[in-house]
């Protein structure tokens, strides 16, 4: 494939994988229906500068996330594309960024810009949280953009023009960094820029490269911090050393995970390209590299990669969507090693055809579990209720199978890589349409609520679980939701004196109920309405959407 021809290739991949699905799916609880709410409620108010869910203060992150959805919502209005679309095109204006980075300092290596981005895009861990609605998709891009800018700045004469404009561009975006996630965002660069300059023997930019970037971020995050801190007082404090200290060193932190928990799952989120990982790391080696930007570049893309995703290791809390900001630096080292393969003309092929024979086998078994479960296991372990969905994806699993058999016998190392990537790709599109059943009833409460959201009247009262209570805000339009028995990461609004009325015990609950009779309705989990349930008056119906799903009770 011509050269010139691999930058529209990754667009329709890109298009392929990140844009077309993104209306596919309900919004998922908690994540999507939080990061579509609280900027709903922004559009809604007017207020684009206190964060809030179901009108309660909402001080867990800062601002910058929220105003991308916000914005979206302003322009395409407010649906499920346009809650996932700053996500989706943060992770293709990260893929950008490389291109762009590996054509302007290995220019020597012409496919190694078309392999970096390919390997990102075409990543299980990429590809999944890229089409969902989260902050670690921007916050990986404007980490991304700050650190690439920074590199750039290392490249250049010190004390030239090009020089202070790279660092100042790195400081604004470690600053929208700051403004997506927090602190976080001047921690991440620190530890791979630091390395590597020490590294380079360049021990007096440690500080002389420091001031611009700061100016930059100050700048960008300033007002916005003033504003919070006038408005609410108490937001940076509660913030910081719950948002930052507390989830970083406390053994109660929220997801609290062992040590070894990243190194565990960066295998299944690097899916498919792992099984290349021998390939990569003997291509590395049999790579040369001398003196210059490209061996610059690798080194450091190393201290990118491996000290920050120590710092996440070190981390009390994990989420696997935290270690996303290590994904390109990883791309770049993964591509890196493939490009030997790609511009050598070499006889060997064992570590190709390893790898893709290894997916292959993998493929096959998959294929061939899909099936025995549909057919002919018992009712309860079948994933899909619907034939359509089952063939759909054994569909994709037989695609994938084709076109690792074409890699698999093909002699041309491009052709083997561009299948397996293909490949891979086709399962991650069709798997946006099969979402079994079960997960779609305990993850989507949207579909139940939105078929009886017509009557619904503005002075209904509803009553919700904290699990589900984001998507009835969002599905429904409201922000006077009660809150029954728990209150989870919404309990530091309710403990405003302004909104402790807002969350009530079952028994308080029973009591509301019977004063607006007819005029209420409860929306919860199974376990949580059978808790309820003997302090409750009779309901006049009750509609499920699955026997582990949600409960919309109308009394």
């Amino acid at each position: 494939m011509r050269p010139k021809f691999l930058p529209l290739c990754l667009l329709g991949l890109y298009l392929f994988l990140y844009l077309f699905p993104l209306q596919t799916r309900p919004l998922f609880i908690q994540d999507e229906t939080r990061y579509a709410e609280v900027p709903r409620e922004m559009v809604a108010h007017g207020d684009w500068v206190v964060p809030r869910i179901n009108g309660l203060r909402y001080f867990e992150k800062p601002i910058m996330g929220y105003w991308l959805t916000a914005i979206s919502l302003t322009i395409f209005g407010q649906n499920n594309f346009a809650v996932r679309f700053p996500s989706a095109l943060a992770t293709g204006l990260t893929a950008l960024l490389l291109f762009l980075l590996c054509g302007r300092f290995q220019k020597e290596n012409d496919f190694l810009s078309f392999a970096a981005p390919l390997v990102f895009l075409t990543s299980l861990g990429v590809a999944t949280i890229g089409t969902f609605a989260v902050l670690d998709t921007p916050l990986t891009l404007f980490l991304t953009a700050t650190l690439i800018t920074f590199f750039s700045a290392t490249e250049e004469v010190p004390g030239s023009s090009w020089e202070k404009r790279f660092l100042f561009a790195a400081g604004v975006f470690a600053g929208c960094a700051f403004l997506t996630k927090g602190f976080l965002a001047f921690a991440v660069p620190v530890l791979a820029v630091a390395p590597y300059l020490a590294l380079q023997k360049r021990w007096r930019d440690l500080l002389r490269m420091l001031w611009l970037p700061l100016a930059g971020a100050i700048l960008v995050s300033l007002p916005w911090a003033i504003l919070i801190h006038l408005r609410e007082p108490s937001f940076w404090h509660y913030f910081f050393w719950n948002e930052h200290v507390r989830r970083f060193l406390a053994d109660s932190a929220q997801h609290a995970q062992p040590f070894w928990f990243f190194t565990a799952v960066l295998p299944a989120m690097f899916m498919p390209w792992i099984f290349l990982l021998p390939a990569s790391v003997y291509g590395a080696y049999r790579l040369p590299l001398p003196d210059g930007p490209q061996r610059r570049l690798i080194i450091y893309s190393l201290c990118w990669f491996l000290f920050p995703f120590l710092f996440f290791s070190a981390s009390s809390g994990k989420l696997i969507t935290y270690i996303l900001p290590c994904f390109p630096p990883l791309s770049i080292l993964f591509a890196h090693g493939l490009t030997w393969w790609l511009s050598e003309e070499t006889t060997e092929k064992k570590y190709l055809q390893g790898g893709i024979g290894a997916l292959l086998v993998l493929a096959v078994l998959g294929l061939l579990s899909l099936a025995g479960l549909q057919l002919f296991g018992p009712d309860h372990l079948q994933l899909f209720q619907r034939s359509w969905k089952w063939l759909l994806l054994s569909g994709g699993l037989a695609a994938m199978l084709l076109l690792l058999l074409v890699a698999w016998r093909s002699n041309r190392a491009r052709e083997k890589v561009n299948c397996f990537a293909i490949a891979f790709s086709l399962l991650l599109f069709t798997a946006h349409f099969t979402i079994p059943a079960l997960t779609l009833n305990m993850k989507a409460p949207g579909p139940l609520i939105s078929r009886h959201a017509g009557n619904i009247t503005p002075d209904t009262v509803v009553l919700s679980g904290e699990e589900v209570a984001r998507a009835v805000c969002w599905y429904l339009k409201r922000d006077d939701i009660y809150l029954v028995e728990r209150a989870g990461e919404l309990q530091y609004g309710l403990d405003y004196p302004d909104s402790s009325h807002r969350k009530l015990n079952p028994v308080q609950a029973g009591v509301l109920i019977r004063k607006h009779k007819g005029k209420t309705i409860l929306i919860a989990g199974h376990d949580e309405y059978s808790r309820w349930q003997p302090f409750l008056p009779p309901p006049v119906s009750v509609y499920a959407s699955g026997s582990k799903g949600y409960l919309l009770v109308r009394y």
